[in-house]
């Protein structure tokens, strides 16, 4: 087993590491239903963090290139659905095909087909545009950002709420919550969201959150030793930042943060940094400070692929009256 890591690239172990398994798959050194080391042997033998093999694996998982059983260990998929996937939109075009084709034995021409598909779609777009979920996630960065974009995406009306608040106004938030038709939370926290909501019924969705892929390279990249600076509004953001970076493998550079909200203390730290990493609600104010022209980076989450889909499913299948 071959796997080497160029440092000279800037580029996250990770996402090498993603690339390196890709070209023993597709070079037929792991064949489909090979047994692949666990992390940390990976990690072992690599010389590595378990970290970064962990974040490889469930990439990987989420290409569906690898598949993990419990007790058994995570296993290679078929090798030629990793080399030659169809596209969403392919698998997408041949059920609409076999859809009209059922449609036409039933005696249904395309013409009423089309009708009937649209008036089904826009059946579904109205329905969507009732539903309400709670979402409800630790730091009001996260909460805000995922709120919006997943009204722009579905049309749903969203209910956020911070978790310290469900902790502290558990009765208040809960009758908060009981008008709506389904609560999302990030999965690290989704065992407490389920064990203070005492609403019987209610589905509870744990979603993953990723950075974004470009974010983690440019900071990945960053020179040896760079001084950066994380400017946020909560330190539970930060600390997620820092674990995110570390999960990533980047550990050449020396990490500040600041949630300081003054303009006089934030000019200081921005100063004594070389380079910027800054939440979506601070970027404006802290490109507005950096008069000498310093890198910024804004660091945003986004569900993962897998997130996403369960969460579209569950939505089309709720059933209203």
């Amino acid at each position: 087993m071959a796997i080497e890591f160029d440092r000279t690239k800037g580029v996250p172990k990770y996402l090498q590491l993603i690339n390196e398994i890709k070209k023993l798959i597709q070079n037929g050194e792991w064949e489909a239903g090979t047994q692949v080391p666990t992390e940390r042997e990976l990690a072992e033998r690599l010389n590595i963090s378990r970290n970064t093999v962990s974040a490889a694996y469930k990439e990987l998982e989420a290409e569906g290139i690898l598949i993990s059983t419990r007790g058994r260990g995570t296993f290679v998929t078929d090798s030629d659905a990793v080399i030659k996937r169809e596209s969403l939109k392919e698998r997408l075009v041949k059920i609409i095909d076999m859809s009209i084709e059922d449609a036409a034995e039933l005696g249904i021409n395309i013409d009423e087909f089309l009708v009937i598909a649209t008036q089904r779609v826009m059946a579904k777009k109205e329905m969507l545009s009732k539903v309400k979920i709670a979402f409800i996630e630790c730091n009001r960065e996260q909460l805000d950002q995922f709120s919006r974009r997943l009204h722009l995406e579905h049309g749903v009306s969203i209910v956020p709420v911070l978790l310290q608040d469900l902790r502290e106004k558990t009765c208040e938030i809960n009758e908060l919550i009981a008008g709506t038709d389904m609560v999302l939370t990030t999965l690290f926290h989704l065992r407490e969201v389920k064990e203070m909501l005492k609403l019987p019924g209610k589905e509870i969705i744990g979603i993953a959150l990723e950075p974004q892929m470009e974010t983690i390279v440019r900071i990945a990249r960053l020179p040896q030793g760079t001084k950066l600076g994380i400017v946020c509004l909560s330190d539970n953001f930060a600390a997620k930042i820092r674990r995110s970076l570390t999960r990533a493998g980047i550990d050449h550079l020396h990490m500040l943060a600041t949630t300081t909200q003054d303009p006089e203390a934030l000019k200081v730290f921005i100063d004594h940094v070389d380079a910027l990493v800054v939440s979506p609600h601070r970027l404006k104010e802290v490109t507005g400070h950096n008069t000498e022209g310093k890198e910024v980076v804004e660091f945003r989450y986004h569900p993962d692929a897998g997130s996403v889909n369960v969460v579209r499913t569950a939505l089309l299948e709720l059933k209203r009256s």
